[in-house]
C-alpha cells in the first residue's frame, strides 16, 4: 500500500501508481466531498479585506473559532481551520474556501454548506464583511488585492509570470465551486474521468458568472474559465491522453510526473523548486536538496499543484465551474453525483459525448467560456446538451433515492440548473441584462444585491 511506503527506502513508480490507485473503493463507501471559494469585502466601501488589522482575515479565522474550528497554522501564521473532516483555508488573495468533509448525500453537503455560511456570516457581520460569490472578481484590480501569508502561494507568484499570461489573476481574481467524487475501480475512475472531462464545459456554461472585469463587461460569460486557458499549459487543460486507448493510473501517473514542481516541503518550510522535475527528485538530483528523495506525501503535494479541468488524486475533482450565491452551492455537487455515482446515468452520459474529437474538446472549452449555452458541438447547441445532461443527472440522482428526513430525495437540487438550461440565459447573461437595465452599469449594486 502506497501510504504505509517506509520512508528507509526510495520511491519508485509504482509506488505513485498505486497512490492512486489506493483510491478505489466499494460503492457504499463512495462520499461526495464540496468545495465553494467566496471574496470577502468590506460592507462600508466594496474594498476587499487584508489578513492583517482587527477586521482582517485573520480576525475572521479567530472568530470561527468559537464554532469549534481548530487552527491550521503554518509557523506561528494562522492559515486556515479545521473540523471533523473539513477544512476551511485562503487561496492567494484571500478568497475564503470550504472544503467540506467526505459525505454521503447531497442533503448532508447542503446542511454543511448552510451550516458554514451560517457561521461565517454571524462572524463576519461583526467585522462588517460581506462576501460575493462571483468567478472573477467584477470590479478590482490585481493591484488591490492583498496576499495571503502563505509559502507556497510567494513560489507560485513568483513563477505563473514564466509561464503564461494570466496565472497571477487566477491566483488572486478568481473563485470556484467544485465536488470530489469516489470511483471503484481503474475502469470506473476511466470512465468517469473521460465522462466528466468532456462535459465539464457544461457545468462551465451552466455556472458562468464571471462577465465583469475591473468594473466593466469584459466579453465572456466566463472570466474564470478563459483565464485558465493562458496560465500554464504543463498543468491545465483538457488532457487529450485521458481519451486515448490504454489510459490509466500509471498514464496519469506519467503525466503528473513530467508537470514541473513548485515546492517542496521541509519541516513546515517551503522549498522553492518551481520547474524542476519529479523525475530528477526521485533520482536524488534536485540542487536544492541534494541527494534527497521524494516520500509519498511529496507526491500527495505535487499532485495538488496540478490543475486540469477534471484532477485525478485517490478521488475525482470536477474543477469547471465558477462561484456563485448560496442557492448553487449544492447544484454543482447534485449535477455530477447524478451524473457519476448510478451506473446507468454514467453509460448515458459517456454516449452523450464519446464521439467528440480532442479538437471538439478544446473547442467546446473556449466557446462555453465566452457565449456560455449558445456554444456549438456536433451539430448541436450546448443548451441542448446542458439539458440532456440534466435530465440524466435526475435520473441518477431519482435511482440513488436518498431521502432526506422529510422523505424528499436529492432531485430538487438540480432545479435552478434545469431554469438555466431551459431559457439558455447563465447566470452571466442575466447579471448583464442588470448591468445594462437597473444597475444602469454601477457594479456596486452588486455586492449590495448579491452577496451572501
Amino acid at each position: 500500500m502506497a501510504d504505509v511506503i517506509c520512508d528507509e527506502r526510495p520511491l519508485v513508480f509504482e509506488d505513485l501508481v498505486a497512490w492512486f490507485a489506493n483510491g478505489s473503493k466499494a460503492k457504499a463507501d463512495w462520499r461526495i466531498g464540496a468545495e465553494h471559494e467566496k471574496f470577502p469585502f468590506y460592507l462600508k466601501d466594496h474594498s476587499p479585506v487584508p489578513y492583517e488589522g482587527p477586521n482582517g482575515i485573520h480576525a475572521l479565522l479567530t472568530g470561527l473559532m468559537r464554532f469549534g474550528w481548530q487552527g491550521v497554522f503554518e509557523g506561528d501564521t494562522l492559515i486556515g481551520l479545521e473540523r471533523n473532516g473539513a477544512n476551511v483555508s485562503l487561496e492567494p488573495g484571500g478568497q475564503f474556501e470550504l472544503s467540506g468533509a467526505p459525505l454521503r448525500d447531497l442533503h448532508e453537503i447542503c446542511d454543511e454548506t448552510g451550516g458554514h455560511l451560517s457561521e461565517v456570516k454571524a462572524v463576519a457581520d461583526e467585522l462588517g464583511l460581506g462576501f460575493l460569490g462571483f468567478g472573477f472578481t467584477p470590479t478590482w484590480t490585481r493591484d488591490q488585492i492583498p496576499v495571503m501569508p502563505k509559502g507556497r502561494y510567494k513560489i507560485m507568484r513568483a513563477y505563473m509570470p514564466k509561464v503564461g499570461g494570466m496565472g497571477l489573476d487566477m491566483m488572486f481574481r478568481t473563485c470556484t465551486v467544485q465536488v470530489n467524487l469516489d470511483f471503484g475501480s481503474e475502469a470506473d475512475m476511466v470512465k468517469k474521468f473521460r465522462t466528466s472531462l468532456a462535459l465539464q464545459p457544461v457545468a462551465t456554461a451552466l455556472f458562468a458568472n464571471s462577465p465583469f472585469t475591473e468594473g466593466k463587461p469584459n466579453g465572456f460569460l466566463s472570466a474564470r474559465a478563459n483565464v485558465w486557458t493562458d496560465v500554464d499549459p504543463d498543468r491545465t487543460g483538457m488532457l487529450d491522453f485521458v481519451f486515448k486507448d490504454g489510459f490509466g493510473f500509471e498514464t496519469y501517473a506519467n503525466y503528473a510526473l513530467d508537470v514541473p514542481m513548485y515546492f517542496v516541503k521541509r519541516e513546515g518550510r517551503y522549498i522553492d523548486v518551481a520547474g524542476r522535475s519529479f523525475r530528477e527528485f526521485m533520482e536524488g538530483r534536485l540542487p536544492e536538496l541534494p541527494g534527497e528523495r521524494p516520500t509519498i506525501k511529496d507526491w500527495a503535494d505535487h499532485v495538488t499543484t496540478i490543475f486540469p479541468e477534471v484532477r485525478l488524486k485517490y478521488y475525482l475533482e470536477m474543477r469547471g465551474a465558477d462561484a456563485g450565491p448560496w442557492s448553487r452551492l449544492c447544484a454543482l455537487p447534485a449535477l455530477w453525483t447524478g451524473l457519476l455515482y448510478d451506473q446507468a446515468a454514467l453509460d448515458a452520459a459517456w454516449d452523450l459525448c464519446k464521439g467528440w474529437s480532442v479538437e471538439d474538446h478544446e473547442g467546446l472549452r473556449a466557446q462555453a467560456a465566452k457565449v456560455g449555452l449558445k456554444a456549438q458541438i456536433d451539430g448541436r447547441t450546448l443548451q441542448d446538451v446542458a439539458k440532456d445532461v440534466l435530465v440524466i443527472a435526475r435520473q441518477g440522482l431519482k435511482a440513488r433515492n436518498r431521502l432526506s428526513g422529510g422523505m424528499v430525495d436529492e432531485t430538487g437540487y438540480l432545479a435552478e440548473l434545469e431554469d438555466i438550461a431551459d431559457t439558455g440565459l447563465t447566470p452571466a447573461e442575466r447579471m448583464l441584462e442588470q448591468y445594462h437595465g437597473a444597475w444602469k452599469g454601477d457594479l456596486s449594486k452588486a455586492y449590495e444585491t448579491m452577496a451572501f
